[in-house]
């Protein structure tokens, strides 16, 4: 019991979160109480056998946002030189070499992370270093899992340099349901693992674009745990 209290004292609610989750209680009371004042003028009967649906139905749409908001407390218990760590929760679905042309021109391993609605959708920051730029592009609405929605999808670059001098690039990208990026990360800070990169809203992705000579750690279709899944080692 007392292992089960310490995991619980470390999740919380993602700030993104607090208040959608406010104002959705506001509505999902608003909306019983309605349907309570309805029922009770037109049957008192009916009050009683439509309420708990209408009750259950409310509090396990307002749970599922509780969930898709949760946010645990994590800390990497290893030493982080060359080590790359998944940037989110999710599923791997792509572990390839490819053309980076956009700020490299050569080519880079691509390591992505699918994560469904039913994923915690914190990002951490996968390496330590410096944030070099921040950029933001708008586009469509693929779905994430999809190879050309890496670029065309809205999406966000943060590029990391290591402290050996390493370029490691991290694109956030919205889904087919996604429609919100949020990057916490700012150009020329110190940045580092076991810190909040930013935060993606509903289905979505991460890639990480890493140097030729980085070993992959993980397969494809491997569940990771952001900050806690050692996806590469730097070369």
């Amino acid at each position: 019991m007392g292992e089960r209290i310490k995991k619980l004292k470390k999740i919380r609610i993602h700030r993104e979160g607090t208040g959608e989750l406010f104002y959705g209680a506001l509505v999902v009371f608003a909306i019983n109480l309605i349907v309570w004042y309805v029922l009770e003028a037109v049957s008192p009967l009916a009050r009683h056998i439509v309420m708990p649906f209408t009750c259950g139905i409310s509090a396990t749409v307002w749970m599922m946002m509780l969930n898709f908001y949760r946010c645990p407390i994590r800390y990497y218990n290893g030493d982080t030189e060359k080590i790359v760590v998944a940037p989110a929760d999710g599923k791997i679905v792509v572990i390839e070499e490819t053309d980076e042309t956009e700020y490299f021109n050569d080519r880079r391993l691509m390591i992505s992370i699918f994560m469904s609605p039913l994923n915690v959708h914190a990002n951490w920051f996968p390496v330590d270093g410096r944030v070099k730029f921040v950029r933001h592009f708008n586009g469509n609405y693929h779905k994430a899992w999809l190879p050309k929605a890496s670029e065309e999808n809205e999406h966000a670059d943060i590029m990391i340099e290591t402290p050996d001098g390493q370029s490691v690039l991290v694109r956030q990208i919205a889904g087919a349901m996604a429609r919100r990026i949020v990057t916490y990360a700012k150009e020329q800070e110190e940045c580092y693992i076991d810190e909040h990169l930013g935060f993606i809203k509903l289905g979505s992705r991460v890639d990480v674009y890493l140097p030729l000579g980085a070993t992959p750690e993980i397969k494809m279709g491997q569940t990771t745990t952001g900050d806690q899944t050692v996806i590469a080692r730097l070369p």
